[in-house]
């Protein structure tokens, strides 16, 4: 007959302890995520922890796992699934920081681990491979506009890097001052580059 510990341990799945450290992680640290602290809110023993996670540090390493599967690997699929025109994922790439909760508590969730990132560095590496992995994509995208490939990374940096600060920046402007923002560096991305004119005799 099954127990009430047992029953218990099969409801709590390593993805309700992932949430839950998550949560943890965006609200009070990395420094409070830890079992104890995860027991109490999920209102189960310590030891029903063990019975999915050897130790913290595979928490930990989950909670990675589970950051870089939605925010990068997945939400590449769906931008790259949604539109063939690389101009309309431009614009869906631009509108993400603008999407409403979903992108509040995705950015919330980002800094969290950015901030774990500068004294830990298995955060490090999952931060440096995500960023890459982005950016690669969003390359990707400006290479199927017939930039080359070197300025189509230069362009991608400064895409993902707009993304990040107005992320970040989120309280800096008007709602119609954000949209004109964006406006501005699609346009901007997408405007060929001026050719240097040739420098000719010196007149001396």
């Amino acid at each position: 007959m099954e127990t009430v510990t047992e029953r218990s341990r099969a409801s709590l799945t390593p993805e309700r302890w992932i949430a839950a450290a998550t949560e943890v992680l965006v609200d009070q640290g990395i420094d409070s995520v830890r079992v104890d602290v995860l027991s109490r809110a999920l209102k189960v023993t310590r030891g029903s922890f063990y019975w999915h996670f050897r130790d913290r540090d595979e928490l930990l390493s989950a909670v990675l796992q589970a950051w870089r599967t939605h925010a990068t690997e997945q939400l590449t699929k769906r931008l790259e699934s949604a539109h063939d025109d690389p101009r309309a994922q431009i614009r869906d790439l631009i509108s993400l920081p603008f999407r409403g909760r979903a992108a509040v508590r995705a950015a919330r969730i980002e800094l969290a681990i950015r901030a774990w990132a500068r004294r830990d560095a298995m955060a490090r590496a999952f931060v440096d491979e995500a960023d890459a992995s982005r950016m690669g994509y969003i390359a990707q995208v400006f290479s199927a506009l017939g930039f080359p490939l070197v300025e189509a990374r230069s362009r991608a940096f400064l895409l993902y890097s707009y993304e990040v600060a107005e992320s970040l920046l989120s309280s800096q402007g008007s709602a119609a001052q954000r949209a004109e923002r964006a406006r501005f560096v699609e346009q901007l991305l997408q405007l060929p580059l001026v050719p240097s004119a040739p420098s000719g005799p010196s007149t001396r």
